[in-house]
């Protein structure tokens, strides 16, 4: 009898730690359901990556580029990223402000300083250049003062941007986290080749 008894007693024990724990909940207002809040794309935040050198620079300029597109269509970032990974053309306003995005990106880096010296990319750049090898012993013999006199990052970026056709990028798209690549990979491409045609102009 005993056993039964613990048997039957055993679910209102369980009523009872459920509704004290409700009951704190509620309490503490965990009872009221907020959804989380798209981050405002309009504020500035913090971005920095993990990698290194130009991937680094592409990385934190895709970011805060998206940031500024989303700013200017008035959606959150989340949201635009969405609509770009899906199939079909884009929008001459999504490519302008995706654009616009990406050059204000270069602005914020240039005023806060994050930009690199265009000699500290020097190596990198070379790396995949297909130069005859007197060629780039020049390049690679060429003062740092020489080389970030002559080759300004903002100027780089500012015309990289403007030359890369942003439409044909964005068209194949069918999934948000081919938007950070795609964009990546054709940014630091052209970033390299106008860095190695700019040194190829020095010597």
């Amino acid at each position: 009898m005993n056993s039964v008894a613990r048997l039957v007693g055993l679910p209102a024990v369980a009523l009872v730690l459920v509704s004290g724990v409700l009951g704190v909940e509620l309490a503490n207002d965990g009872g009221r359901f907020e959804p989380l809040t798209p981050a405002d794309p309009c504020v500035e935040r913090e971005v920095t990556s993990e990698a290194e050198g130009i991937d680094a620079l592409t990385e934190r300029l895709v970011l805060l580029g998206i940031d500024g597109a989303a700013c200017r269509l008035e959606v959150s970032r989340e949201a635009l990223t969405l609509e770009l990974a899906q199939p079909g053309e884009r929008t001459d306003e999504q490519v302008d402000a995706l654009r616009a995005g990406l050059h204000a990106a270069v602005d914020r880096m240039t005023e806060d300083g994050s930009l690199p010296e265009a000699s500290d990319l020097v190596d990198e750049a070379l790396g995949n250049a297909d130069l005859n090898g007197f060629l780039e012993a020049l390049i690679k013999a060429l003062p740092d003062s020489v080389i970030d006199a002559a080759v300004t990052m903002d100027d780089v970026l500012h015309r990289t941007i403007d030359d890369i056709d942003l439409r044909d990028v964005l068209e194949n798209l069918d999934d948000p986290d081919d938007l950070n690549r795609e964009l990546n990979a054709a940014v630091e491409k052209a970033v390299k080749d106008s860095i190695v045609d700019r040194l190829q102009g020095l010597v």
